[in-house]
Formats: structure tokens, C-alpha cells, sequence
């Protein structure tokens, strides 16, 4: 039985004032197995030999897919509003060394 506070369908959800400041990153690894999907996001800098990760989500493929879904309609609405995202390096995979994961 839903709480009178919180009806059903609504989701109660803390932000604590370190999480809301967020992480910059300008660079995501993604891997995959059968179970999961992980998501490195790092700020790579200029002149810096070696790039740490500044955080990294777990997802089930489901979720993947829900996260996919949800980036690609939320990209087609910012475009709809301020125009196509530019991207002057195209596809950056194939640019990329493999990352060696190190403790």
C-alpha cells in the first residue's frame, strides 16, 4: 500500500550536495558481459600521461537500454530547441589506445 506522501508512480529521491555538484568527464569507456553494462566516465587532460576514473555505474542490460533510450530522446529534444549537436571529432572510437585497467 503507497504511503499518503508518496503516491504511486512517484519516485522519493535524495541528492545529497556532494553528488549534485557532479563529476566533469569528457571521455566514457563502455564495456559488457552477458549481466551487465559498465560505464567509465573520465576527464582526460592535456599533457596528462595517465587518466584516472572518476566514476563508474553498473547496469543490467535492461537499464542499458533504458539509459540509451532515454539519452536518445533527450538529445532529440535538446536538437529540437538549440539546434544539432556538432560533432567535429566524429567517431573518437576508433582514435582511441585500449585502456589497460591498473590498482
Amino acid at each position: 500500500m503507497p504511503e499518503k506522501n508518496n503516491p504511486v508512480g512517484q519516485i522519493n529521491i535524495e541528492l545529497s550536495e556532494e553528488v549534485g555538484e557532479g563529476i566533469y568527464s569528457n571521455l566514457a569507456i563502455i564495456t559488457h558481459s552477458p549481466t551487465e553494462f559498465i560505464i567509465d566516465f573520465l576527464k582526460m587532460m592535456p599533457g596528462v600521461p595517465k587518466h584516472k576514473v572518476k566514476s563508474r555505474i553498473i547496469l543490467t542490460p535492461q537499464h542499458a537500454k533504458r539509459l540509451y533510450k532515454a539519452l536518445k530522446e533527450n538529445i532529440a529534444k535538446y536538437e529540437s530547441v538549440h539546434g544539432e549537436i556538432k560533432d567535429p571529432g566524429g567517431d573518437m572510437t576508433y582514435n582511441l589506445p585500449i585502456p589497460t585497467a591498473r590498482a
